[in-house]
């Protein structure tokens, strides 16, 4: 495992523990976190420990032009219930992704920090959201990274039934139309899973990353 000083590097990602972790400590600069997501790593750490910098062997993803809708999904979608938007509220998404409860977990890895780090590169046009809207509230949304070619999901939330899914959906449709070449969700969880993501290897996911700019 590497420690990182004040000099913008990380080690190659093949370098990475068994379980993912690459270095420890550094900042949350956007000069450093861009650096990361180009080179397919990313900060994931509790709020009471050092900056932790991942790099998995195995990435989920998905893959925008072979995605397939689900039926009940699409039957949501047609339905109407909820008004969709991009990046009309960036600091309240990542707000509501910070403090909503998660089965099994206690705490939030979305430190003050993160907040801080994540609304900078959202200013500087890389961080992104999705909103959803019911009767005029959000009560869904996601955010995360867009290198242009692979957007790098980091986290989403849901104040209401299915709103998390619509955001996913209608973001996977948005990177279908802009011919993304993935959609990177970073970890494996059951509820990826069950809206269409699966794991590749870190080596395929490295080759997409440098290839498809």
């Amino acid at each position: 495992m590497h420690f990182l000083t004040k000099d913008l590097y990380f080690p190659p990602v093949e370098e990475a523990s068994y379980e993912g972790i690459l270095a420890v400590g550094g900042d949350l600069s956007t000069e450093r976190l861009l650096l990361a997501y180009r080179n397919g790593i990313f900060p994931w750490f509790n709020e009471d420990e050092p900056i932790l910098w991942w790099s998995p062997p195995d990435r989920m993803v998905v893959v925008p032009q072979l995605y397939k809708v689900s039926k009940s999904i699409r039957n949501l979608l047609n339905r109407k219930q909820f008004k969709v938007t991009f990046n009309q509220d960036f600091a309240t998404v990542i707000r509501h992704c910070q403090q909503i409860k998660r089965k099994g977990q206690e705490g939030t890895w979305i430190t003050e920090d993160i907040i801080e780090s994540y609304i900078k590169l959202h200013a500087m046009g890389f961080a992104q959201s999705v909103e959803v809207w019911q009767n005029d509230e959000l009560v869904g949304g996601l955010y995360g990274v867009d290198l242009g070619h692979v957007f790098c999901g980091e986290s989403m939330f849901s104040k209401v039934s299915n709103a998390s899914k619509i955001a996913f959906v209608t973001l996977v449709q948005y990177l279908k139309e802009q011919n993304y070449k993935l959609l990177d969700c970073q970890i494996h969880n059951d509820y990826l899973e069950q809206l269409g993501a699966f794991e590749i290897s870190r080596d395929t996911f490295i080759k997409v990353l440098k290839t498809a700019n």
